[in-house]
C-alpha cells in the first residue's frame, strides 16, 4: 500500500470519526446555559438536558467545570431551550446518587450518542445539577 493511500485512508477516518461527534454532541437536544463568572462576565455553556419528576437537569462532566464554580458561587442562571430562555436556580448535587440518576436520564434520552461521548470523556466524577424555578 501507498503512503498516500495510508495517509488517505488516515484522513477519511479523521473526518469520519469526527462527523460522528459532531452528531453524537449536537443530533438530540442541546441547550445554552449561562452563568455569570467570578469577573463578572456571563459564560455560554452548550450542555445535554434531561427532564424528570417535573424538573430539569444537566451534568457536569466533572467537578473543574468552569460554569459549575460559575452557578456554585452564583447559582441564578439563564437556560436558553428551544428558543425560550427561562431564568432558574441552579442546584449541584454531589454524590454518588446524585451522579447515577443524571447518568441515566442522559444514557436513556442520549442513548448512543452517550455511549459514544462516553468513550472520549470521562464522566465517572460528574455532578448531577437541578435546574429549579
Amino acid at each position: 500500500m501507498s503512503w498516500r493511500r495510508i495517509v488517505g485512508t488516515l484522513a477519511a477516518a479523521g473526518v469520519v470519526f469526527a462527523a460522528v461527534t459532531l452528531v453524537a454532541l449536537e443530533g438530540v437536544e442541546v441547550v445554552q446555559l449561562h452563568t455569570v463568572a467570578r469577573d463578572g462576565s456571563v459564560r455560554t455553556t452548550r450542555t445535554w438536558v434531561a427532564d424528570a419528576d417535573g424538573t430539569t437537569w444537566i451534568e457536569a462532566a466533572n467537578p473543574e467545570r468552569p460554569f459549575l464554580r460559575d452557578l456554585q458561587e452564583r447559582p441564578d442562571v439563564l437556560l436558553v431551550r428551544g428558543g425560550r430562555a427561562q431564568r432558574l436556580h441552579a442546584v449541584p448535587l454531589p454524590g454518588v446518587e446524585a451522579h447515577r440518576k443524571i447518568r441515566e436520564l442522559l444514557r436513556a434520552k442520549y442513548g448512543w450518542a452517550d455511549a459514544w461521548i462516553g468513550l472520549l470523556a470521562d464522566t465517572s466524577r460528574s455532578v448531577a445539577i437541578r435546574l429549579e424555578p
